[in-house]
């Protein structure tokens, strides 16, 4: 082929060239074109990092151009409606008629293989609920015995992201329709901005391993820093970051490319560096320190709730940070329950695909252990993980979880159309990009009432699943609401797939068979399974 190329580029240039000497100047671009071609031919075969290009000079590239073509081509030529990962297009659809209140039902029945292993489905009564009775705007507070600034949240609000992995513009955007629809936005671990402070939205300030926004110069945690930014009115809540499901035990990862001086600054960081989180805290060690920090915390920041986010690894280690609550006496508001099928951040696929608990195994053994330990009566619980549509958050609800979050969907509802280019810097929405010309296409007067139209609309419809249900009242949703399908013929609850443990089961020291190796092996003093 390299033979065959210099044989034919020869002739081509050569031919161009005399014909536009001797025969009409017109032939000059012809010449122009194919000595270009030639030239990058001739690169192409000396240069040594890629061998397709080495044999095929020119021809070999057209390989690089479909491999960057191949998703696009896939998403919106070749994948079904129900195909697309990791959302697919049946509600990425949702997302977008709700956002900007198109019409959002269903012609013809549902695309869903009804009799595929995995299919799940919600139980619905004989005497449904009149929907224009039931609470349209449902909420649940937050703030246990120990708070003193109890916080009234909506069901659903914005999941954590990162002023950096997302732009300025996005951020305002979501901020803007979570003070327009009363809910709350996550900051994410990348420290709070002026952007999530600019338009009034309730904020909850996600502090994780970088201590970004309440750190020294060493990168330790800053008592005086954080207790001063923890008590700006807008801020709400505080979530303390143990790990999440996009890639748990792995810190996270902000390219250079997006760590801009402005970034930078709300960081306390130096700018156009990686930025890598530590996988662990160095404020604590053991799971005692931990609840120790957690009540160090909520006095720092005058009793506002005080809660911790973590992806479900070692069981063993969520069972210690219960019994170290327990013989404190000090228990967090909430805890957040990720799920390991991912997120926003960009990770690892290996960690990305292979690491944490999934979302609803997660939530129904965290749910599990404080009801029998009998310290739910302290802790809300919130879902977060591929949190799209009402049924998702009463499906939700049925293993345990009092609210749920959503960051894939919200980042939807202001234009995200899942191009994949997240870690980049390259995003085409402006969604998840720091440069700016590329963040100049969203425009957040726009997309903030698109993010308060799917919020409302969202919420709208998990009220009208309770009241099909025959229930009003979102407490009383059980994992026996929910079927999934175990073969063609076999049907189970989420009660037979998850069961449940009476309350206080776990108190007199008589634990499950299923739980009883963990607690064993659950040490206070000690990260890791002691044996």
């Amino acid at each position: 082929m390299r033979k065959l190329f210099v044989i034919v580029s020869a002739i081509l240039v050569l031919s161009t060239l005399l014909l536009s000497i001797f025969f009409s100047p017109y032939w000059y671009p012809f010449f122009v074109i194919f000595l270009f071609f030639t030239l990058m031919g001739y690169y192409d075969m000396v240069q040594k990092k890629h061998s397709i290009m080495r044999i095929y000079p020119v021809f070999g590239r057209l390989r690089y151009f479909m491999e960057e073509m191949r998703p696009k081509v896939y998403q919106y030529f070749v994948e079904s409606d129900t195909d697309g990962r990791p959302i697919n297009r049946i509600d990425r659809s949702t997302i977008y008629q709700r956002a900007k209140k198109e019409t959002d039902t269903m012609p013809f029945g549902t695309q869903i293989e009804v009799y595929n292993e995995g299919y799940e489905w919600m139980c619905h009564s004989i005497a449904p609920k009149n929907f224009d009775e039931l609470d349209h705007n449902p909420r649940v507070v937050f703030g246990n015995k120990d708070c003193r600034q109890p916080y009234s949240a909506s069901v659903l609000n914005i999941s954590a992201m990162s002023y950096g992995s997302l732009s300025s513009n996005a951020v305002e955007a979501m901020n803007a329709g979570a003070q327009i629809g009363g809910f709350a936005h996550n900051t994410g671990e990348g420290g709070l901005s002026p952007f999530h402070l600019k338009h009034g939205g309730d904020i909850i300030w996600q502090i994780g391993t970088g201590y970004f926004g309440c750190r020294d110069e060493q990168g330790n945690f800053s008592p005086e820093l954080f207790a001063e930014k923890s008590r700006h009115p807008n801020v709400k809540m505080i979530e303390l970051k143990i790990s999440q499901g996009a890639k748990p035990g792995h810190g996270g990862i902000l390219p250079a490319s997006k760590n801009t001086p402005e970034i930078a600054a709300i960081r306390h960081i130096k700018p156009y560096t990686v930025v890598a989180s530590p996988p662990y805290h160095s404020a604590f060690s053991t799971p005692r320190e931990m609840v120790a920090f957690l009540k160090k915390m909520r006095d720092l920041c005058e009793g506002k709730p005080i809660g911790f986010k973590l992806c479900i690894g070692h069981k063993s280690e969520f069972i210690a940070i219960c019994k170290a609550m327990i013989e404190l006496d000090t228990y967090p508001d909430f805890i957040t329950v990720d799920g390991g099928e991912g997120g926003t951040g960009a990770a690892p696929q290996e960690f990305s695909n292979y690491v944490g608990a999934p979302l609803l195994d997660g939530l129904a053994f965290v749910h599990n252990i404080l009801r029998g330990l009998d310290i739910r009566k302290h802790i809300r619980i919130i879902a977060s993980g591929k949190i799209i549509s009402g049924f998702h958050i009463l499906r939700a609800m049925a293993l345990g979880a009092d609210t749920c979050n959503s960051a894939r969907a919200m980042m939807m509802a202001v234009g995200c159309i899942q191009a994949l280019q997240c870690n980049t810097n390259k995003c085409p929405t402006g969604v998840a990009t720091q440069d700016p010309s590329l963040a100049v296409g969203l425009v957040v007067s726009d997309k903030k009432t698109r993010v308060a139209n799917y919020h409302n609309a969202t919420v709208k419809n998990f009220v009208e699943l309770l009241g099909a249900s025959g229930l009003d009242n979102m407490g009383n949703i059980t994992r026996s609401h929910i079927y999934r399908r175990i073969s063609l013929n076999e049907m189970l609850t989420f009660e037979e797939i998850f069961p449940s443990v009476p309350l206080g089961s776990m108190t007199d020291g008589i634990i499950p068979e299923r739980y009883r190796a963990d607690f064993g092996w659950a040490n206070m003093d000690k990260w890791g399974i002691s044996v």
